[in-house]
């Protein structure tokens, strides 16, 4: 989808990218090749094909922060499809919600083939080096949530990349609700364990392991890497979704 993206250059917002899709040119290479079938100015025509070519470059160089500037935080999920191979899926557990009060008690990173846990007292600091590793970052409410918990913490981490916070395109495409809510709707079922918790059992679980309980903490670092896991089956189940319904708007 990020071939077929042009609001990410200045001056074209969603009213004039609709206009380039609806006269029948989607990709770049169609703008480049046939910029006769859209009635704009010539003028904007060139400014246009010469970002092409500049959104071209920084393609072919895996630029991340160039796309993560340009485009709409909302937008991000259209560079899923070209910078998975770089992707992390990340999700935090906390004692509460209040990044001023409380605090992270695990990070979980899955890149797609492997999942690694992060836990405070144990090894929290390591996750600043694993997440500068990755181009595309992908959360479920990260944007409101895990992401303001993270930089409280660690504000070295600058979060340059692409970051898609997947609660706002399955909103457009018709699944709304937390998480669990949207695994169930997609046929994804949890473990006997975890299935049922909830974010204030991930706090019960902290409380519990700080008091000696370490059957708890590992029933939490279960029930964070499902979170984490099943982010990856959610995208990639919805993401021809996404481009459906973003095509046709």
């Amino acid at each position: 989808m990020l071939k077929n993206t042009y609001i990410h250059i200045p001056g074209v917002g969603k009213a004039l990218e609709q206009k380039i899709w609806a006269s029948g040119i989607h990709t770049w290479d169609e703008f480049l090749e046939m910029t006769d079938n859209i009635s704009i100015p010539s003028s904007r025509k060139t400014r246009i094909c010469d970002e092409i070519k500049l959104s071209s470059r920084h393609l072919a160089a895996r630029d991340c922060s160039f796309f993560s500037q340009r485009l709409p935080s909302a937008e991000h999920w259209r560079a899923y499809s070209l910078f998975s191979d770089s992707a992390a899926f990340f999700d935090i557990e906390t004692t509460g919600l209040s990044p001023a009060r409380d605090r992270i008690t695990i990070v979980g990173i899955y890149n797609g083939s492997e999942s690694k846990t992060y836990v405070r007292g144990i090894n929290l600091d390591d996750m600043v080096e694993e997440f500068s590793k990755y181009r595309l970052l992908v959360s479920f409410n990260g944007a409101r949530f895990d992401i303001p918990f993270i930089k409280s913490e660690f504000p070295e981490i600058e979060f340059k990349q692409l970051h898609i916070d997947l609660m706002y395109p399955l909103r457009r495409i018709g699944y709304g609700g937390g998480l669990k809510k949207i695994e169930k709707l997609l046929g994804i079922c949890r473990s006997e364990e975890t299935d049922g918790m909830d974010g204030f059992d991930a706090v019960r679980l902290w409380r519990q392991y700080e008091k000696g309980d370490k059957e708890a903490l590992n029933l939490l670092v279960k029930y964070n890497r499902e979170d984490i896991v099943n982010l990856k089956t959610i995208i990639e189940l919805t993401y021809p979704k996404m481009v459906e319904k973003a095509l046709k708007a």
